[in-house]
C-alpha cells in the first residue's frame, strides 16, 4: 500500500479526531496523545515506548461493567487488531507517532473520505468515518458521541 499524503486538511481532521477521542488534551499524556491507553473502570493510563502497540502482550483493558473490554491506544485509539494488520500491509517498524499517523489515513482512506476531506467537505467525512472512532455521531458503539458542530469547530480550529 503506497502511504497517503498529508495535507493540511488531512493534518487538522486528525487533530480534530485526537481531540474527539480524549487523547490530544488528556491529562497524563507527554506526547499530544500518540501515548494514551484506552480509560477504563481502572483509570487514565499512558504508555511509554512505541516499539509495539501496548496491548500485544497485556489482555484488553476492562472498560466497564457490562462486559466492555478494548485495546484501543494511541492517539487515535487505534485497536490492536487494526495495528496488527497495517503494520504488515503498509510495512510499519512500530506504534510510533508516523505508525499511528498512517494507520488513522488509511482508515480514513478506506472510508473514501479523504478526498472529502482535502475539499472542506468535513460533515460528510465525518459521516463516513464514524464507525471508525466511536466518539463520532452515527455509530451503534454505545459510547459518548461528540456533536456534529463541535467536530466541525474543532477541525476549523486546526486548520
Amino acid at each position: 500500500m503506497k502511504p497517503v499524503p498529508l495535507t493540511n486538511n488531512l493534518a487538522a481532521f486528525l487533530s480534530m479526531v485526537s481531540e474527539s477521542e480524549g487523547t490530544l488534551h488528556h491529562p497524563l499524556t507527554v506526547c499530544k496523545g500518540y501515548d494514551v491507553i484506552v480509560t477504563g473502570i481502572d483509570g487514565p493510563e499512558i504508555f511509554k515506548g512505541f516499539k509495539m502497540h501496548p496491548f500485544d502482550c497485556r489482555p484488553p483493558k476492562k472498560i466497564n461493567n457490562q462486559g466492555l473490554y478494548s485495546t484501543a491506544s494511541g492517539r487515535y485509539q487505534i485497536l490492536l487488531h487494526n495495528y496488527r494488520a497495517y503494520k504488515c500491509d503498509l510495512s510499519l517498524p512500530d506504534f510510533s507517532p508516523s505508525s499511528q499517523d498512517a494507520i488513522a489515513l488509511q482508515l480514513i482512506l478506506e472510508k473514501d473520505a479523504i478526498l472529502d476531506i482535502n475539499e472542506g467537505r468535513i460533515e460528510t467525512a465525518i459521516i463516513k468515518c464514524a464507525n471508525i472512532w466511536a466518539s463520532l455521531p452515527g455509530n451503534n458503539y454505545g459510547q459518548h458521541q461528540n456533536k456534529l458542530n463541535d467536530l466541525i469547530a474543532s477541525f476549523n480550529k486546526f486548520i
